[in-house]
């Protein structure tokens, strides 16, 4: 098939986007199709030989007066589309996922007419621009990992102040995606758990939404036995995001014994950000390491070897690809039954514990139990590697994702021959 692979953000720094990405465009490329990655900066790094389409933007969100003006060709900045971004992000209003679509729409015609390609499939942009993609007969998937719904709801409970409701409901552009999702030809997402809550939240039958579980790449993330340990527990993700549940880790370490120690994995920890303030709050000083360098995958695999147990204590996960590298990495995962993380570690307490969400005493129990055992830890962690070579490989969600496109694409024929 020819594929046009839609990501508004390419770069696998962005998070699990620029990563969900970049590994399907390189197995559709090795399962012999023709993929077209079509993107937006900061752009992604693919394997050679997979084409790639940049959609420019002048990266104006979040740059302060004047600063935003201080660029190589400010003018840029008066064209209508540009200066609409500059205009809608002084109010907090986050335009990329709106304005990478209307981009992709005015070069649709001419990317079409050049490469024809059979299907578009959209990483979670749902932008105004996919409604005319589709009206053009091409049939459109779209990928949603989990609804931003949730991400606003998990900042409500952390602030629920009026200013800060308003602030973040302009921030999210969820009446955009709910009426964009409705009309397209399909959605995937990765989890059961996602199916449910885009259900709920855009109103699309479970039914009528397909299931493809992401991979993980064992041959990058695997056990390194020569790192040295630095701690117990292992932390990696971006701690500014409430629904991470960051703030429950640290108050679970400080129910436990001053020996048990935490490395936190996050290259964009504030200053005065979440959590140093936690790590004071609770006197946690001597017991927290922090990586906040921004890392290449080769150092992060190396930084999965060098404590004991993962945690992830997320109140929601779309998948949670820090819990399936590190169990690729041989670590055993303390995780809350929350979201997917359930169908990630799994529910037999053979590669790790399910704690209940929200819950530091209960998340400090099950830390305390796995940690003393080592041997026991030891054979957990060897059965997590075993459980993602056996369940989330990058060639089957790129299969998987290639079976939705045949279906869809047999539907379009059919109504167009009916029409």
């Amino acid at each position: 098939m020819r594929i046009a692979l839609l990501t508004y953000r390419g770069n696998m720094f962005c998070g699990g986007q620029g990563i969900y990405a970049a590994y399907l465009a390189r197995e559709w490329k090795q399962a012999g199709h023709d993929v077209h990655v079509i993107a937006g900066p900061p752009l992604p790094e693919l394997d050679p030989g997979i084409p790639l389409h940049v959609i420019p933007n002048e990266n104006v969100f979040g740059v302060q007066h004047p600063d935003w003006a201080r660029r190589e060709n400010p003018l840029k900045l008066l064209s209508p589309l540009n200066l609409w971004e500059l205009g809608v992000s002084r109010f907090g209003v986050f335009p990329e996922m709106q304005s990478f679509g209307l981009r992709l729409f005015m070069r649709w015609k001419r990317l079409h007419e050049r490469h024809r390609f059979d299907v578009v499939f959209d990483n979670q942009s749902l932008s105004w621009g996919l409604l005319g993609i589709k009206a053009s007969g091409v049939p459109v998937v779209a990928a949603i990992h989990h609804p931003l719904h949730i991400d606003r709801e998990a900042d409500f409970a952390i602030d629920p102040r009026l200013k800060m409701k308003i602030k973040r409901t302009l921030y999210f552009p969820l009446f955009m995606q709910q009426i964009v999702a409705p009309r397209l030809d399909r959605i995937v997402t990765v989890s059961e758990a996602s199916r449910t809550e885009i259900e709920r939240y855009f109103g699309i039958p479970e039914k009528q939404v397909s299931v493809v579980y992401n991979g993980t790449d064992l041959e990058r993330f695997h056990p390194m036995p020569e790192q040295p340990i630095e701690a117990d527990l292992l932390f990696v993700g971006r701690t500014e995001d409430r629904k991470k549940g960051i703030g429950t880790l640290l108050e679970a370490l400080s129910l436990l014994p001053e020996n048990i120690t935490l490395k936190i994995v996050d290259g964009r920890i504030p200053d005065e950000g979440l959590v140093p303030r936690l790590i004071r709050r609770f006197r946690l000083e001597n017991r927290v390491l922090l990586q906040r360098e921004m890392l290449s995958i080769e150092d992060l695999v190396a930084q999965y070897s060098t404590a004991r147990v993962a945690v992830v204590p997320s109140f929601f996960e779309g998948f949670g690809f820090p819990a399936s590298e590190a169990m690729a990495c041989g670590l055993p995962v303390i995780a809350n039954a929350a979201g997917a993380l359930p169908e990630v570690v799994g529910t037999d307490g053979s590669a790790g514990r399910l704690v209940p969400p929200r819950n530091p005493r209960a998340l400090a129990d099950a830390i305390a139990d796995v940690l003393a055992d080592p041997e026991r830890a030891r054979q957990m962690g060897i059965a997590a590697r075993a459980r993602v070579q056996r369940v989330f490989q990058w060639s089957d969600a790129a299969a998987g994702l290639v079976d939705v496109f045949e279906e869809v694409r047999r539907a379009t024929h059919r109504r167009s021959r009916a029409a």
